[in-house]
């Protein structure tokens, strides 16, 4: 029995998977068009045979149906250094190169591939990348206007993805040290400076871009990147930084992209339409950042059926970005005169020095189609100082729940029922209307202050009416204002009354 035991044992074989038992499983995967399955078994093909320059050519050719173009390109590096004189891998790397629009590159590859196998299998797709990139000067060159080498742009990318993990030390060293083999690598420049800055380095950041700007003149990467670091400080200098680059004419798409996707990130939506748009027009086909800043532009600048084609697309790429489509918290297209949408005069009155001022502010932050967006930037609505009042207001413009159980959060939200009443009357606030709403929030501070109640919140909102209107023109009445909000004209003289205490100046 002791034996039989023992060779069983014995006759029991250990299976333990190579990459090339990997590397058939992806094979069959692909035949069967199942390219995530194929992806997996690839990469576990080339975790287990990490030096196998045919898995990861592969591997590589996976990466690129998948379009995961950067991750293809280090792939297929790696192939590219284990076996130099494959041409495939010469072919892909390519190929791979005019996916990522490095013209330049990619033409080199493809007449390598050509000069080695001119009969080879991809000869005639090779030709064809050939003569598109010959096609334009420009598209020789690199998004910065430079013949870089593929190694320097391959260690940039590195660093770049990097940055992208939040790996910014290791990103730095990488780049610091690319700078110092090749000083006029201008792109390396201006990774490194955003690099700097996402660590807090914001001088030093700034500090390279003018180096990259006095060596390299109207650098339009170092210019957008600029207007960002200003954008994000709130410095004076952005308008200046704006000014210039209102007035660059790009023609490169690279160029084209990346000064619309500026415009949009700061704020200013019709010239990133205009940039944006010219992309798509001219057959440009964009990655998800793409489309969403295009969406965004198209929406803020009026254009809202193509803000919801381009968004239509970006869901097709990244289906997480269902949801957060920048009409999310606004039921209609906002007008072209609604001050609520006008992010300027919004981000004026939130930077106000008057109270009164900032409370409006925070009001039509609530309704704003740029709620999300100003919320979440970094220098604005900081809450290290603010009064307790404009907490309030700021809870309310996010939707936070009130208790009428506390006298102070009850008299606040019968103040808002008055501010509510008073922004139905026009279902916006326009530059005229704005008035109006200036003088009740000053009378709103000053009533809050004083623990005013606010009672009768429809009388109350008749009487600022009434206080605006009569201040205005002498010709209107208690009664007609009185009609108009369904109170009577002794309700109505009541309150006025009442608020009129409130007013600057006011002696009883």
């Amino acid at each position: 029995m002791e034996n039989k035991k023992q060779n069983n044992h014995e006759n029991v074989l250990s299976f333990i998977p190579t990459g090339e038992y990997y590397y058939k499983k992806a094979l069959a995967a692909l035949q069967r068009d199942q390219y995530q399955k194929a992806h997996k078994y690839m990469q576990r093909a080339t975790e287990l045979s990490p030096n196998d320059p045919h898995i990861l050519l592969q591997y590589g050719v996976v990466l690129i149906e998948m379009q995961e173009f950067e991750q293809a390109m280090d792939i297929l590096w790696r192939s590219h250094k284990l076996d130099p004189h494959k041409t495939d891998t010469l072919f892909f790397l390519a190929e791979v190169h005019a996916h990522m629009g490095l013209f330049w590159d990619a033409r080199k590859y493809a007449k390598k591939y050509v000069e080695a196998d001119v009969h080879g299998t991809y000869a005639a797709e090779a030709l064809e990348i050939i003569d598109f990139a010959e096609q334009e000067d420009w598209q020789l060159f690199d998004d910065e206007g430079e013949a870089q080498d593929s190694e320097s742009f391959y260690q940039q990318e590195r660093a770049r993805r990097l940055m992208e993990k939040g790996e910014f030390p290791e990103a730095i060293e990488m780049l610091e040290k690319l700078i110092d083999e090749k000083p006029d690598f201008w792109g390396a420049y201006n990774n490194l400076a955003l690099a700097y800055f996402y660590v807090g380095e914001t001088e030093m950041a700034k500090a390279l871009l003018h180096e990259v700007l006095r060596k390299n003149r109207g650098n339009l990467h170092a210019l957008c990147n600029l207007a960002v670091f200003h954008y994000y400080e709130k410095n004076d200098e952005l308008e200046d930084v704006l000014e210039l680059l209102k007035k660059i004419q790009p023609y490169v798409f690279e160029h084209r992209y990346k000064l619309g996707a500026t415009f949009a990130l700061v704020g200013k939506y019709k010239e990133a339409y205009r940039w944006l748009k010219s992309l798509q027009k001219r057959g440009f086909d964009g990655d998800p950042a793409f489309y969403f800043w295009l969406s965004h532009a198209a929406y803020h600048s009026g254009h809202e059926e193509a803000a919801k084609q381009a968004w239509k697309q970006l869901t097709k790429m990244d289906p997480d970005k269902a949801g957060y489509e920048p009409w999310a918290e606004t039921e209609s297209m906002p007008h072209a005169d609604a001050l609520e949408h006008d992010r300027d005069y919004l981000i004026g009155k939130l930077d106000h020095p008057l109270k009164s001022e900032r409370l409006f502010g925070l009001f039509l932050l609530g309704k704003s189609s740029h709620k999300q967006e100003i919320v979440s930037h970094p220098n604005w609505l900081k809450t290290d100082h603010i009064s307790v009042l404009e907490t309030y207001m700021l809870g309310y413009a996010l939707g936070h729940k009130f208790k009428k159980s506390i006298p102070e959060e009850h008299a606040f939200m019968r103040a808002m029922e008055v501010t509510e009443i008073l922004y139905a009357e026009k279902g916006m606030v326009t530059k005229p209307g704005s008035y109006a709403f200036q003088m009740w929030f000053m009378l709103f501070e000053k009533a809050f202050e004083q623990s005013y109640p606010f009672k009768n919140p429809k009388a109350l909102a008749a009487a600022a009416d009434y206080l605006f209107r009569s201040s205005q023109d002498s010709t209107v009445t208690k009664k007609a204002v009185a009609d108009h909000f369904g109170v009577s004209p002794v309700t109505l003289t009541k309150y006025v009354n009442e608020l009129i205490r409130y007013l600057p100046l006011y002696e009883s």
